[in-house]
């Protein structure tokens, strides 16, 4: 079972990672412009209903590795240091942050649509991989129980900031567009956020 603590700081950190522009959001505001405040939301729904696949993926290969040889758990730190190290300076050396326009879909499709996103995305099951651990107790006879508590977490505080994103869509666009240091601020607190928590892992211990 998840300390307090421990929900509330992965809540904290989840938000953050929400909140920097990347594809899937950006997608949920184009859609949100366009289609209108339900779509945002059912996209939103698809893309959540994603990570719950992701999330299932993460928590048999996490049982297997913190239960396999050293030289596994370690590759495995260290893979994910790696990529984390990358997103950190992804985030510092972006200078751009657009919206691109999306094809018309139609509002039955858009559910189906943020499944196939979120689903055929490895990069999603990479980061749960480095980013899921850092969380997690030594008790390792309830690895699966945590991981299917922090993933629900992660999904519940992606459906709260992803549905906001899409109401307030119109707002925060023209925002963004007058205000062009707002983003560059986002994705400096997103890189030194990746960055911390590649030094965690790193450190930590099997």
């Amino acid at each position: 079972m998840l300390s307090l603590e421990t929900a509330l700081t992965f809540g904290m950190a989840s938000f953050f990672l929400c909140i920097a522009p990347g594809p899937d959001n950006i997608f949920v505001l184009a859609q949100s412009v366009i289609h209108g405040r339900k779509a945002a939301i059912l996209v939103t729904l698809g893309l959540c209903t994603g990570l719950i696949f992701h999330t299932s993926l993460i928590s048999m290969g996490i049982a297997a590795i913190f239960h396999s040889s050293e030289f596994a758990f370690h590759f495995l730190k260290f893979a994910g240091a790696g990529y984390l190290l990358y997103l950190a300076w992804k985030a510092f050396r972006s200078e751009e942050f657009e919206i691109e326009s999306k094809v018309q879909i139609k509002l039955s499709k858009l559910y189906c649509r943020g499944i196939i996103m979120n689903v055929t995305n490895p990069k999603v099951s990479l980061f749960f991989l480095a980013f899921l651990p850092q969380f997690i107790s030594e008790d390792k006879d309830l690895l699966t129980q945590q991981v299917f508590q922090l993933g629900a977490i992660f999904i519940f505080v992606t459906f709260v900031v992803f549905c906001a994103f899409g109401i307030i869509a119109g707002y925060l666009v023209q925002f963004l567009r007058r205000h062009h240091k707002h983003p560059l601020i986002v994705r400096r607190i997103t890189g030194l956020l990746f960055l911390g928590l590649a030094l965690r892992l790193l450190v930590m211990q099997q």
